[in-house]
């Protein structure tokens, strides 16, 4: 197990609460968590704990206990913290392709899809769990873990697909039906459907989904009600939201969402 650092003189109450920080191109979740079930992301994520090795498995294969791991978009997959501090780092297709966080791994193997790091996880993200402003430089604790691998990873995605992107994140798209998105880009809805699965890894509707996600959990980390995050991002009502994050993080919101750090 890694050294935990000294907490005296910390405010338990707020220095070790969980920190969510969602820019335009990336997430970071940092704080204790217990067992997520079977999901799978709409985007790349890295995968660590922070005092020791999770228990984790690949699309229901066999139990593993790792450092760390990264997972490309849409690839299933499984952990249990046990209530143990861990850190998901999520990187949106239109930020750099997975290869950004590879480096994060150190040496690598690869099972069923996901990479499986050797290394523990960088210093810099139990800092920032344990820092009593922790959320406040979370921006720049993710500059410092990927660094320049982030600039040579770089995605060039097709230029349609982009625009589509991009007007989801900017809200202009949120309501529109598939075709509509698919006829604004000038593409057939059957030719949109493969494209966008191709570049981006999971269906346009899905990543929606998680974009609608990303919106209400930046809304509650800023200390909306679940309510008026769910239905600012699109949602129809705090059930709605509920059961797609469930899906999407294979666990409920309260957990992770209930008290988070401010920044």
């Amino acid at each position: 197990m890694y050294e935990r650092a000294a907490t005296m003189g910390l405010d338990a109450a707020t220095a070790l609460l969980p920190i969510w920080h969602i820019d335009c191109g990336r997430a970071l979740f940092v704080g204790p968590l217990g067992h997520n079930a079977q999901h799978a992301h709409s985007v790349p994520v890295y995968v660590a704990g922070i005092y020791g090795p999770l228990r984790f498995r690949v699309a229901g294969g066999a139990w593993q206990h790792l450092e760390s791991a990264v997972v490309p978009a849409g690839v299933a997959y499984e952990f249990d913290a046990a209530g143990s501090p861990l850190a998901v780092l999520y990187l949106e297709p239109s930020r750099a392709s997975v290869e950004a966080l590879v480096p994060l791994l150190g040496a690598t193997d690869e099972a069923s899809g996901v990479l499986v790091g050797a290394q523990h996880p960088p210093s810099v993200l139990r800092e920032l769990y344990e820092s009593r402003d922790g959320a406040r430089w979370a921006d720049a604790a993710i500059d410092d873990l990927l660094g320049f691998s982030e600039q040579r990873a770089r995605r060039t995605l097709d230029p349609r697909i982009a625009r589509a992107i991009a007007s989801l994140s900017s809200g202009h798209e949120d309501a529109m039906k598939v075709a509509d998105v698919a006829r604004g880009v000038g593409l057939s809805l059957s030719r949109f459907q493969h494209l966008f699965a191709a570049e981006v890894g999971v269906s346009f509707r899905r990543f929606r989904t998680w974009q609608r996600l990303r919106a209400a959990i930046r809304t509650i980390a800023g200390g909306s009600s679940f309510t008026d995050a769910a239905h600012s991002a699109g949602f129809f009502d705090q059930a709605h939201f509920a059961r797609a994050f469930r899906s999407t993080f294979g666990a409920p919101a309260t957990p992770s969402l209930r008290h988070v750090r401010r920044g």
